[in-house]
């Protein structure tokens, strides 16, 4: 059962008729008069997200008219919760399936808020009847994996740490019946985890690495990373305070992937589902690694540190090696990694790499239809010799200023065969500002487009 969707369709439901510009003449004409009068007198011309309210005789609102532009926002929806008064509402009018879903996946992350900290709780939401047509499973899916990711970005560090992080991967496997196992400190040296341990060493906060598995063994194996530096100072090359103040979310990465494997899970996908999140915290001590030191790594290429801001691809490059060697049907993996990224993309676009086309043209088409869109950036080889060092077999940090998520998603590269189906996605995973459905804080992307793709691929 969702928060603020409800069974419940009695006669004291108010009505809310969702209508875009094309219908609004037509439905006017069938409604009395003293409706289309209203609707002139508020200049109510269904511009996507305006809202109509119409009283009846007493006085009492008994309907909701509400805009949908030309039809094509799938956040409609979401402009309603904030505006109404507590009480039930139900939509009068039928809408097709993929319409009916997203009203109430909007509905649902519309009524969201992180109030863990505040003494004051979050406003009384309007209840919505469940529309006709909506995948009930579907949207449970979406809204809890969607709410997952937000809780878990916008936790402070103070209480979302290594232990707390992979402590969310083992609630996860146990509510699903995945077998989880987490490394802890030393144990991840001895079975042979060398760049999760330098990353993490310098803080008080011993570094993890959690393993889930779930699904059939002889299912087709996907596999999922997912980058969890908890807070990350930069380490020696310490970020300044306002390069510092968000990196709380810089373990959007790992929130990612857990909530995909819910996803996974949740619909029961017939997979061999591997979910590995490296989880540190990026700390400044007389411990911590340093500009120039030289790294070995699981798979046995050594890393010549240029940045210690740099240290996500290093997380990263242990459990890729890892996942690599199972030769997966599928590996992907998710990562706050680059500020190039944004730059090039901007806070609400995630920037995917892939080495195979087919994958990439999939989770692109994906997301186009779930509404969750990325952008391909390429793995330009040549840019592979700004990773190149004197002293080890590669450096985690470019020499040069440009090209930064390039360069960052060819360090992955080196990780990973050319035969296994690889993704990247590096994401911003937090809003700046508020939009309908989507407040400002951590929220998900692209994570839709990576279900869809793994259900598409693998659904029996």
């Amino acid at each position: 059962m969702l928060a603020h969707l409800t069974d419940k369709t009695d006669d004291s439901a108010i009505l809310l008729t969702p209508l875009a510009k094309g219908e609004l003449a037509g439905w006017r004409s069938e409604q009395p008069a003293e409706i289309g009068t209203w609707l002139d007198a508020t200049q109510f011309k269904a511009e996507a997200g305006s809202i109509s309210l119409i009283a009846d005789g007493r006085g009492k609102l008994a309907r909701v008219v509400l805009g949908l532009g030309d039809g094509d926002d799938p956040w409609a929806f979401a402009h309603l919760p904030g505006k109404l008064p507590p009480g039930p509402y139900r939509i009068d009018r039928s809408l097709d399936g993929d319409a009916a879903s997203w009203a109430a996946i909007a509905w649902c992350l519309a009524t969201y808020s992180f109030d863990r900290y505040r003494r004051k709780k979050a406003t009384e939401w309007p209840d919505l009847a469940w529309p006709d047509g909506a995948d009930r499973a579907a949207v449970e899916r979406i809204v809890c994996a969607t709410s997952l990711v937000r809780d878990l970005v916008n936790m402070p560090a103070a209480d979302m740490g290594p232990a707390e992080l992979t402590g969310i991967v083992e609630t996860v496997a146990s509510h699903h019946g995945a077998r989880c196992r987490v490394l802890v400190g030393e144990e991840l040296l001895r079975d042979n985890y060398p760049a999760i341990h330098a990353v993490g060493r310098g803080s008080s906060r011993t570094p993890r690495l959690a393993d889930l598995v779930w699904g059939r063994e002889d299912a087709p194996m996907v596999t999922v990373v997912g980058k969890g530096v908890c807070f990350d100072s930069g380490g020696l090359d310490l970020k300044t305070s306002a390069g510092m103040k968000l990196m709380k979310k810089d373990m959007g990465g790992a929130a990612h992937a857990i909530a995909l494997a819910k996803m996974v899970m949740m619909a029961n996908l017939p997979v061999r589902l591997r979910v590995l999140i490296p989880a540190v915290e990026n700390s400044v001590s007389g411990n911590a690694f340093r500009p120039l030191d030289v790294l070995r790594t699981r798979k046995g290429l050594s890393v010549e540190i240029g940045n210690t801001d740099a240290e996500g691809r290093l997380i990263l490059c242990d459990a890729l090696a890892e996942a690599d060697a199972e030769k997966p049907d599928l590996l992907l993996d998710l990562a706050t990694l680059t500020g190039a990224a944004r730059s090039a993309l901007g806070p609400e676009l995630p920037a995917l790499f892939a080495n195979d086309d087919g994958l990439a043209d999939e989770i692109l088409r994906h997301g186009r239809e779930q509404h969750d869109p990325l952008w391909r950036l390429p793995l330009w080889a040549p840019y592979r010799r700004m990773l190149d060092s004197k002293v080890a077999d590669l450096s985690n940090a470019s020499s040069s200023t440009f090209g930064g998520a390039i360069t960052a998603a060819l360090f992955l590269k080196e990780f990973v065969s050319a035969t296994t189906p690889w993704a990247h996605v590096d994401l911003y995973a937090w809003n700046g500002s508020s939009r309908p459905g989507r407040p400002e804080g951590g929220d998900a992307m692209g994570l839709r487009a990576l279900f869809a793709t793994v259900a598409a691929r693998y659904a029996a």
